[in-house]
C-alpha cells in the first residue's frame, strides 16, 4: 500500500498526492497495489494499514534540503500518546494499527521529498520538480521489491 499525504494547494506539500497519482497510474493494473492520498493521515487509516503486508508512506519534509529524496524505515511509536483526530504521523498510525487490529505490516517505509516552499499556490519549486523523477524511481523500486516478496 502507498499512503500519501499533502496539500496540492500548498506548493511542495503537494508532492505526496502528486506521487500517489503517479503510482496509481503506474500500478493501475496490479491488484496487489493500493494507493491512498489524503490531505492528512487520520486514525481511520489504521484499518487500511492493517490489511496491508507492506506500506510506503509518502510526504514532503520541511526539515530536509529542498528536493532531497529520503527513504527511511518506520517503526511503531513506543507510546500511542494522545490520539489526534485530524493528523497522525506514520509511527503513530502503525501503533494504532497494532493496538486496534493486532497486526503490523511486514515492511513500513517513509519516502519524503524535501520541501522548498509550502506557500499557497499550485506547482512545485524548481528543486522539487527536478527530483520528482528520482522519487518516482524510488517508489517503483520499493513497490516491485514488495511485490516480489523482498
Amino acid at each position: 500500500m502507498i499512503l500519501a499525504c499533502g496539500n496540492s494547494l500548498r506548493g511542495d506539500d503537494g508532492a505526496g498526492p502528486w506521487l500517489a497519482g503517479w503510482a496509481e497510474e503506474r500500478f493501475h493494473s496490479n491488484a496487489g497495489v493500493r494507493v491512498i492520498a489524503r490531505m492528512q493521515w487520520t486514525p481511520e487509516l489504521a484499518a487500511e494499514i492493517a490489511e496491508s503486508n507492506s506500506v510506503l508512506f509518502v510526504d514532503c519534509a520541511i526539515d530536509g534540503t529542498p528536493g532531497e529524496v529520503r527513504i527511511s524505515p518506520v517503526e511503531c511509536a513506543e507510546d500511542a500518546g494522545e490520539i489526534a483526530t485530524h493528523h497522525n504521523d506514520a509511527p503513530h498510525l502503525l501503533r494504532l494499527c497494532r493496538e486496534l487490529y493486532g497486526v503490523s505490516p511486514r515492511s513500513s517505509l517513509l519516502l519524503t521529498v524535501g520541501a522548498g516552499s509550502t506557500e499557497l499556490g499550485e506547482g512545485f519549486s524548481t528543486d522539487v520538480s527536478s527530483m520528482m523523477p528520482e522519487a518516482c524511481r524510488c517508489i517503483e523500486r520499493i513497490v516491485l521489491e514488495a511485490l516480489s516478496g523482498g
